[in-house]
């Protein structure tokens, strides 16, 4: 639990107002906050919440993840069980429907924000959301959206389906967004470490959220508006998006002068300063690094702007998965075979180390890439036993990974190392199958080399 913090650059709030009562019930924590979107940012923020003290309801459109939840069930690997099953015990957290929005003092909208089939903007389930919370609103309430969005989508999306009810933000209800910061899998930055960008729709709404914000994270950084602290999270992304961009294409340049490229990314971090490390792979995946550059740029379209390094960063990512391809294809011409026809192993279906989401993950794609040049493609994935629905690969949907044995891998004729999970036998992999092909480098950290083990 935090010490409340305060924007005190903004004006008083009158002590009769709708917001006067909402700020006492946040400082005396008898606020009830509502989460809407229980997935990786939602369950983390709701603990959280109620962690800090005020009772935490649970929304999602998921009754299986619900009542999982209600069970004491984590179904996310970086949200330890025991600390869903105490706050369920101590009653700080609980799972709710619908009309639980309307007790709420706070609506928390941390929905997905996912690309069209045109590579544009889905704000199908922000728009849902807030709808829902528009038919329990009442004065008195702070409603916050925490998805990743472009510029202008709280102001020009959310604040209209809100005050359609004749409410009106700043008087009746209050209005804020502050972005994610997950970072699912990070031992060393759990949500309350991280410090929460937080902007509202007007002074008092922004005073509103500090309040809430800072008494459940370390540190609430105020900015000046609602479309500021959305160009925020899309910066840090696109950031993000350009270098492991900049890491692959040299990947690719130090690769054709036979240099290898994570040997040079080891030493350049040695520098103590003007450098930072990002490593090359397969291919970004999840939520963020994929997806949100496009939302940038779609909205820099609209004002009529060019988005030319981000394009092309975009480019060179998605890129990634065929050049894999490629190397593979050439490392079996070396030894007289052809792709179509080899059974190929794809080791990992979550998109990074220790982390089961499998969201615009490369390895599924890898494997439907695989699959259409004629291999017979089999996975593996500790963490992943059977792939989930995913949008960008329904085909792929229900399949289960194979049962890890020296038998089973010596029956196919390459491997190919999408996500480098700990806690696989690689020794026992490189000893079994004749070619693996190593998009991570995790064979050169483990000290196992051979002439059949290719990096790509």
């Amino acid at each position: 639990m935090f010490d409340l913090v305060v924007d005190t650059h903004a004006p008083p709030i009158p002590d009769r107002s709708a917001a006067a009562s909402l700020a006492r019930r946040f400082t005396t924590r008898t606020a009830t906050v509502a989460v809407v979107g229980l997935g990786h940012v939602g369950l983390p923020l709701a603990l959280a919440t109620a962690r800090a003290g005020f009772r935490t309801v649970g929304l999602d459109s998921d009754a299986r993840r619900l009542a999982l939840l209600s069970a004491g069930e984590t179904p996310l690997r970086h949200v330890p069980g025991a600390a869903l099953r105490a706050a369920l015990l101590d009653g700080g957290f609980r799972t709710g429907e619908d009309t639980d929005l309307a007790a709420a003092d706070a609506v928390l909208i941390c929905v997905p924000t996912p690309l069209g089939p045109d590579r544009r903007p889905d704000l199908s389930c922000v728009e849902a959301a807030a709808a829902q919370a528009a038919r329990h609103l009442r004065p008195g309430q702070l409603v916050a959206l925490e998805s990743t969005t472009w510029p202008g989508t709280t102001r020009e999306r959310v604040l209209p389906l809100l005050e359609a009810t004749g409410l009106r933000c700043g008087r009746d209800f209050f209005l804020a967004y502050s972005p994610e910061r997950e970072d699912p899998g990070n031992p060393d930055f759990g949500t309350a470490d991280i410090p929460k960008v937080v902007a509202g729709a007007d002074p008092v709404s922004l005073r509103l959220a500090l309040m809430l914000y800072s008494a459940a994270v370390r540190r609430a950084v105020p900015v000046a508006d609602l479309e500021t602290a959305e160009a925020v999270k899309l910066a840090e992304n696109v950031f993000r998006a350009v270098n492991i961009a900049l890491a692959n294409e040299l990947k690719l340049v130090f690769g054709a002068m036979g240099i290898d490229p994570w040997a040079v990314t080891e030493a350049a971090a040695t520098k103590p300063f003007g450098y930072m490390p990002f490593w090359p792979g397969p291919g970004p995946g999840g939520h963020c690094i994929p997806v949100d550059p496009h939302y940038l740029a779609w909205r820099a379209r609209e004002r009529g702007v060019e988005t030319r390094l981000l394009d092309t960063a975009c480019a060179v990512n998605d890129a990634m998965p065929r050049h894999v391809l490629g190397r593979l294809e050439e490392a079996l011409a070396v030894r007289g075979r052809r792709l179509a026809g080899s059974r190929v192993l794809v080791l990992g279906v979550g998109y990074k180390r220790n982390h089961e989401d499998a969201r615009e993950s490369p390895g599924p794609r890898l494997m439907e890439m695989l699959e259409a040049a004629g291999a017979a493609v089999a996975h593996f994935d500790p963490l992943v036993p059977e792939i989930p629905m995913l949008p960008e690969h329904p085909s792929l949907a229900g399949r289960r990974g194979i049962a890890w044995s020296a038998e089973t891998l010596r029956g196919f004729d390459a491997a190919l190392v999408a996500a480098d999970h700990d806690g696989v036998d690689y020794a026992a992999l490189a000893d079994a199958v004749p070619l693996v092909v190593d998009t991570r480098n995790a064979f050169a950290r483990l000290g196992i080399a051979g002439a059949h083990i290719v990096k790509a």
